[in-house]
């Protein structure tokens, strides 16, 4: 009886450890090659954009990927995506993004990632956040964030701008 209490206690103890401090933890290396291979992803994927190249635009993300817009109603989920973005990328022309600068962050065991990013466009200059989750060893863009950089000096002239179509669509939530 002793025996069977001590193996039940012993399989109780394995069976409640965290399974997450069994994971392995980046090193330095490590996670040096993953930003290499985050910007060489998110640069090719800015790349495949201005080069109108549909389907290599859209072998960076994931599946489920979310696209943030500038504009208010731009919430796409990635298949909406396409479709919203598929006439542009057919015309031979999408978007022009150039990262002037990026900063990119790992995640403890190195699976996830994050960036941010300023970026030079059609628009001037842009924000760019997103995040990035390993899918068989090959990162992917899983969200995406895009923001126009408004200087703080003119705030209140965009806010008067923006203000009749913002109560529009306020109304509607």
């Amino acid at each position: 009886m002793k025996k069977l209490l001590l193996l039940l206690t012993i399989l109780a103890v394995t069976v409640s450890c965290d399974t997450e401090k069994a994971r392995k933890q980046v090193d330095s290396f490590r996670a040096e090659k993953s930003k290499k291979a985050i910007n060489e992803v998110v640069d090719a994927w800015h790349k495949a954009a201005a080069d109108a190249n549909f389907d290599a635009y859209f072998s960076k993300m994931t599946d489920d990927a979310i696209f943030i817009g500038t504009d208010a109603t731009e919430n796409w989920k990635n298949e909406d995506f396409k479709d919203f973005s598929k006439p542009y990328f057919d015309k031979g022309k999408a978007w022009s993004f150039t990262a002037l600068e990026r900063n990119v962050f790992i995640s403890e065991y190195g699976d996830l990632a994050w960036f941010d990013e300023l970026l030079d466009t059609q628009m001037e200059l842009c924000r760019g956040s997103g995040v990035l989750k390993k899918v068989n060893d090959t990162w992917k863009i899983s969200h995406y964030v895009l923001s126009i950089a408004i200087p703080n000096d003119n705030v209140t002239e965009v806010v008067k701008l923006k203000k009749e179509n913002d109560s529009i669509l306020k109304a509607k939530y």
